[in-house]
């Protein structure tokens, strides 16, 4: 039997493992970690078309009486410089922070720096 540690603990994923998943399978993969009651740093973010679609499907599959909801926080994407804009480069979101909304608060954000308060005690198992 394996002694689960007692503590705050949240997921850090990589750029990697995002880019290897289609816009709808990073959702359900999202989601589906945020029902678990995980808390999510995605290190590339999601885009605002991405964020407005999971924001919709949590309204959509959420149970109610098990579910509050989820809480967001990221940095939007980044200026492009002339030459991108010029090339066409696509800029991606930067660090986005996703928790369940009972779980996960955020305190404070600007440009350097994304504060949240994580609520112990309350995770599920």
């Amino acid at each position: 039997m394996v002694k689960k540690e007692k503590g705050i603990s949240f997921n850090l994923i990589s750029r990697q493992k995002l880019n290897n998943l289609s816009s709808s399978e990073k959702l359900k993969y999202i989601l589906k970690e945020v029902k678990k009651g995980r808390i999510l740093v995605l290190e590339h973010g999601l885009t605002p078309t991405e964020q407005t679609s999971l924001i919709e499907n949590t309204m959509k599959e959420i149970d109610h009486d098990t579910f509050i909801g989820i809480e967001m926080e990221g940095y939007e994407e980044e200026k492009a410089s002339f030459f991108q804009r010029v090339f066409g480069i696509i800029r991606k979101p930067r660090m986005t922070v996703i928790g369940p909304a009972h779980l996960l608060k955020t305190v404070h954000k600007d440009n350097d720096r994304i504060e949240t308060t994580i609520i112990p005690g309350r995770g599920v198992d």
